[in-house]
């Protein structure tokens, strides 16, 4: 069963227990908290979230905070780290396609947006499509990272 790592902030939480429930039986989930809706900072989340993703060969990460943007940009900041936000199916796919992502952000309190379990469901069951395009792209992405 696929290792999933997520995590999320106190606005997060109930959507991430929600992704667990629904998920749970195709996906080996490791939460990484928070553990209820008492107010947390979300960096914090996003910080354990993605250094487990970091270290952990054929993981992936999903993070969730009141608009995943917080969330997206913290474990963007661990190296190693693709993180993004996907308010649709269609970009949590092109992410998965397109930009070898391995971490999902998504949020738990916006309103107009696809259903989250159905974004990360769908950013879970898509490949990176390895066209020669798409992963020069992302090895210039991981120049960048490895530059600065």
């Amino acid at each position: 069963m696929k290792k999933i790592i997520i995590g999320s902030d106190h606005a997060g939480y109930a959507m991430k227990e929600r992704i667990k429930k629904e998920l749970g039986d195709k996906y080996q989930f490791v939460d990484m908290g928070t553990d209820g809706e008492k107010s947390v900072d979300y960096p914090d989340y996003a910080e354990k979230v993605a250094k487990k993703v970091a270290v952990t060969p054929d993981s992936q990460g999903v993070l969730v905070c009141g608009s995943g943007i917080g969330v997206s940009i913290a474990a963007n900041k661990v190296h190693g780290i693709r993180a993004a936000l996907a308010y649709s199916k269609k970009a949590a796919m092109l992410a998965r396609q397109h930009n070898d992502a391995n971490v999902v952000a998504t949020a738990g309190r916006e309103g107009t947006m696809d259903d989250p379990v159905e974004i990360v469901k769908t950013f879970l069951e898509t490949d990176f499509s390895g066209d020669e395009r798409h992963a020069r792209r992302v090895k210039k992405i991981m120049e960048i990272e490895k530059h600065n």
